[in-house]
């Protein structure tokens, strides 16, 4: 398996949608480093991805005792509550020597009691694999091993510190070694035992088969009037609904149904006659105006022009007036200033050459003497705007007015075809009738059906219960002989979950104490460890052979321990399976973070998946693990106060 793609939204810190590409690059380069301070979401990413592979049954870290309603209500991003959250993951399975892609989608809103989940096969969606998505996860990564790969740093510091193994870790030791279906048959043969040595101890089966068989007898001939009364009760009912729908048709054929909106036709009748009166109104109104000049309109036209050039001539003709007097006072002038007569002479030839050039070119010709500039304005607005505009309204109201008219002429000749309304009432008292008599008949013969399939049922569990005794004279005669084989069978299988689990223990001492070793930096300190059938409590053993008592291990080493432990674990239940580790370096001094970083985290798996804040993996571990080329991806969870919202950001702290 291969983690692709981890999507959030809306999902404890973080509010907007955060996608987070977790495929390794290489084969070499396993580690995806995600760095975040405490609060800021990383043990959120692990709940989440325990969340979307296993959704009810997940073991969150801050679930508790909570109702999974309750719990996914608590997981909502406080700032927007209202709206859905989402948690998508992309994984990667073979699958028959093929290489599949799955993709789980969960989501919720505040009122939802559980989740919805999707689930795509290679893109498309697979309602069967979502339908039964547990008992598939399970085939692949089973719960009980899940604490194996997806661990944090509190469940590595209930290992370092307590003697006595966790019950999570105990769980999945057990399902590693296979010891849960030895345990599975015990609890069976018990339970089978049991009901054995009950069906002895009674002995009323046949009085009880021979009322059994009374009853079934009864309940045919039951069944034989059911199907009687039921066969009557169908051929009337179909008569009765055809003569309704002959009497439906017939009501509608006669204006019935126009009869019985006679009212409403009317009053739509009314209100189209006072539209058409409004719309005529409205025309009449236009007509007193200056809408009968549209008659004219060309004329109107035509007069334009010629007003404006009436108007230049009268303008032409007081400039010329003034123009005059003023020449006849400069030569009034002239007179005074004794000039001789031959210059007085061509002034005044050059007045009159001027004073005939500023003459109006037909001064007889103006055929508009009267005109003004107020009138000239007036007759432009007419043509150009108040003109058109009423021409536009009275032929919006004519439209208008028209379609009044034709709905009126529509719905007046509906409204003649009504009924009568004494026809009204007996077409409408016919069709009532019909339908009664339906009713009637439906209700009988659904009550009927009702009675014959209680019936049917009946019968079919006397004849189940008949099968049942029926084999009991078998049964009894074989139930002494399993009882002893029982007795026998634990025994035997006893005896066989005590040898699988020495033999698989010994297996897994050794894989934890080859991870231990490893991990070291002291190689003699530890030569074996052994794990205690009954209570898989560890014990150390030095090269002498003599026990190491857990407590002379320091702090560091005792954290190393409980990662030999879960990688030994990891390695013994032979599943390529990520491993994701949430605060991995607790308390661990500078030589043993170097032997984890070395040693552990690029072997852990194909992929590891590190969360980790800037006091555990420090720039010193990050740039150990670069220079291995042992890191895929890195990332930084950023958490802003402000939106209340973590955002992924790639980088890491350094």
């Amino acid at each position: 398996m291969i983690f692709r793609e981890l999507v959030l939204q809306n999902f404890g810190q973080y509010g907007s949608r955060q996608t987070i590409a977790l495929t390794p690059l290489q084969p070499t380069q396993p580690i995806i480093l995600i760095g975040g301070q405490n609060g800021h979401g990383k043990t959120t990413l692990l709940d989440a991805i325990r969340l979307a592979l296993y959704g009810h049954r997940a073991p969150c870290s801050n679930r508790g005792n909570l109702a999974y309603g309750d719990f996914l209500r608590q997981c909502l991003h406080r700032a927007s509550p209202d709206q859905p959250a989402t948690i998508e993951l992309a994984f990667q399975q073979t699958l028959n020597s093929q290489p599949t892609e799955f993709r789980l989608c969960r989501t919720w809103r505040m009122d939802d009691k559980r989740d919805t989940l999707t689930v795509w096969r290679d893109g498309d969606p697979d309602a069967a694999l979502t339908k039964g998505w547990d008992e598939f996860i399970e085939a692949v990564l089973p719960l009980g091993i899940a604490n194996l790969f997806l661990f944090d740093g509190e469940q590595v510091k209930d290992l370092a510190e307590q003697d006595d193994l966790p019950p999570a870790v105990i769980g999945a030791m057990r399902s590693l070694l296979g010891l849960e279906l030895p345990d599975r048959l015990t609890t069976d043969l018990d339970v089978l035992l049991r009901r054995k040595q009950k069906a002895l101890a009674t002995d009323t089966q046949r009085h009880h088969l021979d009322q059994l068989e009374q009853q079934l007898e009864q309940l045919e001939q039951q069944k034989k009037a059911a199907n009687q009364a039921l066969a009557s009760i169908k051929p009337r009912l179909e008569q009765a609904e055809n003569e309704r729908d002959r009497a439906e048709a017939l009501f509608l054929a006669e204006g019935g149904k126009i009869a019985a909106q006679q009212h409403q036709l009317e009053a739509q009748v009314q209100a189209l006659r006072e539209a058409y009166a409004a719309e005529q109104h409205h025309l009449r109104e236009l007509a007193a105006g200056v809408l009968p000049l549209s008659l004219i309109q060309p004329l109107l036209a035509a007069a334009e022009p010629q007003l404006q050039a009436a108007l230049e001539q009268q303008q032409q003709a007081i400039a010329q007036a003034i123009l005059a007097a003023h020449h006849q006072r400069l030569l009034d002038f002239a007179q005074t200033l004794k000039l001789r007569p031959q210059q007085f002479r061509q002034l005044h030839a050059f007045l009159e050459a001027e004073q005939a050039a500023a003459s109006p070119v037909n001064p007889a010709s103006n055929p508009w003497p009267d005109s003004t500039a107020e009138i000239l304005a007036h007759l432009r607005h007419t043509l150009h705007h108040t003109l058109p505009a009423a021409r536009q309204q009275a032929q919006a109201h004519l439209q208008q007015a028209r379609s009044h008219q034709a709905d009126l002429d529509s719905t007046e000749r509906y409204l003649l075809s009504a009924a009568a309304p004494e026809a009204y009432a007996k077409l409408q008292h016919a069709v009532r009738h019909a339908q009664a008599q339906v009713n009637q008949l439906a209700a009988d013969y659904h009550q009927a059906q009702a009675h014959l399939d209680r019936v049917k049922q009946a019968i079919e569990q006397v004849r189940r219960d008949l099968v049942s005794y029926s084999e009991w004279a078998i049964a009894r005669q074989n139930t002494d002989h399993l009882i002893h084989s029982i007795g026998r069978v634990q025994t035997i299988l006893s005896e066989f979950k005590t040898r699988l689990k020495r033999r698989k223990l010994n297996q897994l001492e050794t894989l934890v104490t080859e991870c231990f070793l490893y991990l070291l930096h002291k190689p003699h300190l530890v030569n074996r460890i052994q794990i205690d059938a009954d209570t898989f409590r560890l014990a150390l053993f030095d090269a002498a052979g003599d026990p190491l008592p857990k407590h002379r291990l320091s702090a560091g080493e005792k954290q190393l321990l409980a990662i030999a432990l879960l990688w030994g674990l990891a390695r013994a239940s032979r599943r390529p399976l990520p491993v994701a580790i949430d605060t991995p370096l607790g308390r661990l001094d500078a030589a043993h973070r170097q032997n984890l970083v070395e040693r552990y985290f690029p072997q852990a798996s194909h992929q590891v998946i590190l969360l980790s804040t800037d006091t555990e993996i420090r720039q010193e571990e990050a740039t150990a693990l670069r220079q291995q080329r042992a890191i895929a991806r890195e990332y930084l969870l950023h958490y802003d106060s402000a939106t209340q919202q973590t955002t992924v950001q790639s980088k890491y702290f350094w």
